[in-house]
């Protein structure tokens, strides 16, 4: 396991236990997440050491590494997936119209794919081989490390669709991006937000804390000092409204043991009308432009 000593975000070596929860997709295993006492960035502490992160994402169920169709859930998330492609499409175009776009963790390349047919130069990074291949079969280019990428490269979009809880080199990863992408051009991340009303319906439960995958856990105030310090200044936030139902599903199957669907839907339904006002949807769209 590897300890962070420091916060991510701040620098700050003093954290309070935020949550203990479960992994349920792969382990079972427990692990914490704590928050710093400076600046409230939520992280998970300790983590698998790198080399064995890799074994927590061997699921069938992980969807967008398998595109597995397997189960109702399953079914329900391809279908809002093939919707929302197109939505995610017309976000990027309506900040920069055309150019060469890199997705920071395509999965399996369904994103991409649209945009390549839409007149996009389009590179993935990927890492994991299975994935990589899927994407590949469909006359995509992905590699698996941002290594492989010449720093000579720009882009003029860079999309990470629920990735950023995931990179283990956050602040590397983070001034990659800065030296990548052009100055007129816009980074999109999307990520869960612990503040939603789900979030704390569901507390230890909540299928979006997806420990040990996800190493971070965002909200709107810390995602904006976090890229602020890689000269990035928020332009746009965008909700997610699907996600809270899909989520909703998988933590009332974690919490109860079975799916409630008129459960979830109910939750998924007040968790969206909740955040109307502060806008802290389940998961949020962030648009960033270097300052």
């Amino acid at each position: 396991m590897f300890q962070h000593e420091k916060c991510p975000l701040c620098g700050h070596s003093k954290f309070q236990p935020f949550l203990s929860c479960k992994d349920y997709t792969v382990s079972n295993e427990a692990f914490q997440i704590v928050s710093c006492e400076n600046c409230s960035f939520k992280f998970t502490n300790p983590i698998p050491e790198l080399s064995q992160i890799g074994n927590y994402y061997k699921s069938e169920d992980y969807i967008s590494h398998s595109n597995t169709k397997k189960g109702l859930i399953s079914k329900l998330y391809h279908f809002v997936r093939n919707y929302t492609l197109k939505q995610k499409l017309s976000l990027v175009s309506n900040h920069v119209p055309h150019g060469t776009i890199l997705d920071y963790g395509c999965g399996t390349g369904m994103f991409l794919n649209i945009c390549q047919n839409n007149g996009w130069k389009t590179l993935g990074i990927e890492p994991d081989e299975g994935a990589r291949k899927i994407a590949s079969e469909m006359g995509l280019e992905v590699v698996s490390d941002k290594s492989q990428i010449s720093k000579a490269k720009k882009f003029n979009a860079i999309t990470l669709w629920h990735v950023l809880e995931h990179v283990y080199d956050l602040n590397e990863t983070l001034t990659f991006f800065s030296e990548q992408l052009e100055q007129n051009g816009v980074l999109i991340i999307a990520v869960p937000n612990h503040k939603s009303y789900d979030a704390k319906l569901y507390k230890e439960f909540w299928a979006a804390y997806d420990v040990p995958r996800h190493l971070y856990h965002f909200e709107k105030k810390t995602m904006g000092q976090l890229l602020l310090k890689f000269g990035f200044t928020l332009v746009e936030t965008k909700p997610m409204k699907f996600d809270s139902f899909y989520v909703s599903l998988l933590s009332e199957k974690y919490k109860h043991g079975r799916t409630n669907y008129l459960s979830a839907f109910w939750t998924g339904l007040k968790s969206n009308f909740a955040a109307k006002k502060a806008e802290n949807y389940s998961s949020v769209i962030y648009v960033f432009k270097k300052k």
